[in-house]
């Protein structure tokens, strides 16, 4: 059938005559192709009865690797005559010659190269290219032949169905489908899409549907929709937009998501936001028509109750019968339960809602498992229950409450703490009965203690009875029980040498030798005249002198 628009001279409404049909040409393979998303796991596409899917994996017929067997000319996909417009289309011969499965009419081989260097890469139709490929997919996408022809329409009931698609598809063609033309630049201007610079000269696509002044960078002319390129620059203009035919056609007209064709029928369902036949809102498992029935969606999919028990309800961890959609499921780490099976194996009470805890593949309230299972308190025996606090020391552990100073009994908390032997004792205990003081201020030692003589002392009170020198670190002796430093000890107490005069002190492993209560320092023991050292020789004295025998005889 054709359609014709005319209007009368009294009347601005066009009226619309059906006159006769059009043929398209529509080359696609699919069946036993394989599926892009299951892979060996689909033996090959083979269409449902009805829907648009592999009745093997139920993957959508887009999702499988379908293409088109011959080299496909846009208009004979349209069904527009090749020469309507015969600027508008290019040869077999001559697209191919150039390298490609499609290039737009009118361009020398120079500017054709021009325009796809515009184009993504991978979108550039290159013969045996990943390009090929996405054209191929998008004239089946974006240009669906159930859209083009009745006769690919396997669900228009009666005539009149008929008649509201062939109106549809005429004012389409007519009033909002064209074919664009790529052309240079008459002049500095804007893209339509991105509003970028568009420079005299630059190549551009017109879309005279829109109007002689729009123009588009090549690769900007895409559907507001999905954002593909325009598959072959065919384009439907609507409400200041471009669409790909596809999802223009969802503008004017509902699409049914089961069968993928547009609804033309009076009647028809909406469910899960989307737009039905009456008789396809059908269990996607078991195909149950649906319309006033229960069902449950699934990943998308509506099915009727005994599918979707059978397919997707678990089984009860306590009764084993399957949890169906009139119950809650209840789950904790892939396991489930009805709700009135989710109960404590000990004291049988419910868990809906209340804490609860797992121990040998069995589930406890919080008493049950706390009774049975929680560690205990070294100090009352209770057990620690969910959110008690617990310290632990070599290896026992008490409540915050049990936790307490062996001498004064009061919790020890957080606070520091002293061990002695099997207990601990809180800081003020110990430094009060067990702690060291020091012999010289009677104070507590708490870091940084000697010892001398078995008596405790803080570094700091460790000093010279003389100078108050302190003394750790220090060489030092001591006098009647009293310490000294070295050099107080010398002034004060230690012989003198007989030459020298100075303290012999001993500190250090110091030599001397005495004689007759005389001393002198080892190193000073010399001979008065030639100085050498009488240190285990004998000697003579010439009065308070000391000198060797070699000395004395002369």
């Amino acid at each position: 059938m054709h359609l014709h628009i005319m209007s009368f001279p009294d009347s601005d409404i066009p009226e619309i005559i059906v006159t006769c049909d059009k043929d398209i040409v529509v080359n696609e393979v699919d069946h036993n192709q394989p599926c892009l998303n299951c892979g060996d796991h689909c033996p090959g596409y083979v269409a449902h009865d009805w829907r648009n899917i592999c009745i093997h994996c139920k993957c959508l017929r887009e999702e499988h690797d379908i293409f088109n067997e011959n080299f496909v000319n846009i208009r004979d996909r349209l069904g527009w005559k090749r020469d309507d417009g015969p600027e508008k289309s290019v040869s077999k011969e001559k697209t191919l010659s150039e390298g490609y499965t499609w290039v737009p009419a009118n361009l020398s081989s120079k500017k054709i190269r021009e325009y796809m260097d515009q184009l993504p890469n991978h979108k550039v139709p290159k013969v045996d290219s990943d390009g090929e490929r996405y054209r191929d997919i998008q004239v089946i996408k974006q240009l669906p032949k159930q859209d083009l022809s009745d006769l690919y329409c396997r669900f228009l009931d009666g005539d009149v169905e008929k008649k509201e698609f062939m109106i549809f598809r005429e004012l389409r063609d007519q009033v909002a489908m064209g074919i664009g033309l790529v052309k240079e630049c008459p002049q500095d201007t804007t893209c339509y899409n991105c509003k970028g610079e568009l420079d005299e000269g630059e190549l551009s696509v017109v879309a005279s549907k829109v109007g002689p002044d729009a123009l588009w960078h090549p690769a900007c002319f895409t559907c507001h929709k999905c954002e593909e390129l325009l598959v072959d620059l065919v384009y439907c203009h609507h409400a200041k937009h471009l669409y790909c035919e596809r999802h223009y056609a969802e503008l004017i007209r509902p699409r049914c998501p089961g069968c993928d064709e547009l609804i033309f029928s009076a009647e028809y369902t909406k469910a899960m936001e989307e737009n039905y036949h009456k008789e396809h809102l059908a269990c996607h498992n078991c195909d149950k028509q649906l319309v006033a029935c229960r069902y449950i969606v699934k990943e998308e999919h509506p099915y009727c109750i005994p599918c979707y028990q059978q397919l997707f309800a678990h089984n009860c961890d306590e009764c084993g019968k399957p949890i169906g959609p009139d119950f809650k499921d209840l789950s904790y780490k892939d396991r489930h339960w009805h709700e009135f099976c989710f109960k404590c194996c000990g004291c049988q009470k419910s868990l809906v809602d209340q804490p609860f805890a797992s121990k040998n593949d069995k589930i406890y309230c919080s008493d049950c498992h706390d009774n049975n299972f929680a560690a205990r308190c070294d100090g009352c025996g209770e057990p620690f229950r969910g959110g008690m606090k617990k310290f632990e020391y070599k290896g026992k552990q008490w409540h915050d409450w049990c936790f307490v100073c062996s001498e004064c009994n009061q919790p020890i908390g957080n606070k520091s703490f002293i061990p002695r032997d099997e207990r601990v004792i809180c800081v003020p205990c110990y430094e009060s009965k067990y702690a060291q003081r020091c012999s010289k201020c009677g104070d507590v030692i708490n870091k940084g203690g000697i010892s001398y003589k078995n008596t405790p002392w803080h570094r700091e009170c460790f000093t010279c009875t003389n100078c108050n020198k302190q003394l750790a670190g220090e060489k030092f002796t001591s006098k009647e029980e009293h310490p000294y430093c070295g050099d107080c000890y010398g002034e004060l107490f230690a012989k003198r040498c007989c030459r020298c005069t100075k303290p012999i002190t001993g500190i250090g492993g110091t030599k001397f030798i005495s004689f007759e209560e005389r001393h002198w320092h080892s190193d000073c023991f010399n001979c008065y005249k030639c100085d050498a050292s009488m240190v285990g020789r004998g000697f003579l004295m010439n009065g308070e002198d000391i000198v060797c025998p070699e000395c004395g005889r002369s």
